[in-house]
């Protein structure tokens, strides 16, 4: 089950008033856009909080990096409409398994084990890596959505209305 964590931002009225100016789907794509730079910072965080192995890998387990390669940021468009966008990062673990191949195997790219490093288990200690990167980095994603729109709203009502 996925968790969520909501932000509410004060202090956007002027942007949602310039964005209520442009059409339907440009507002959408403009939100959209700037819900993606905030996502992208704390997926950027996230990456260089993940843990990484520095031992001798076995046979058949995943390689150093994995975990890293694996964080991953997408839209949920179930939860995104014109005036609300949902982004989610995660680690990347499907029931299908990603795999590429190396040689005469195949590697799997899905890091499945990142909610353990994340939460811990029973017999390992938790190494939270997105949790703390969210709350390092939420300040700067909510100043990457501003500066985003800041920049494409006045070029988006400017070509609306040529």
């Amino acid at each position: 089950m996925a968790n969520y964590e909501n932000i509410s931002i004060q202090g956007f009225e002027d942007f949602k008033r310039q964005l209520a100016q442009l059409p339907g789907r440009v507002g959408r794509n403009v939100l959209r856009g700037a819900v993606n730079a905030g996502a992208s910072v704390i997926r950027k965080e996230a990456v260089l909080r993940a843990p990484q192995y520095t031992g001798s890998v076995q046979a058949g387990h995943p390689p150093p990096g994995t975990l890293k390669k694996s964080i991953y940021q997408k839209q949920i468009a179930e939860l995104s409409n014109a005036v609300q966008q949902t982004f989610y990062v995660g680690v990347r673990q499907g029931k299908r398994q990603q795999a590429v191949k190396r040689g005469k195997s195949a590697l799997n790219l899905d890091a499945f084990y990142g909610r353990f490093v994340e939460f811990g288990t029973s017999s390992m200690p938790a190494k939270p890596f997105l949790r703390p990167a969210f709350e390092a980095k939420k300040d700067a994603a909510i100043e990457a959505m501003r500066a985003y729109m800041a920049e494409r709203i006045p070029k988006e009502i400017e070509k609306a209305n040529r």
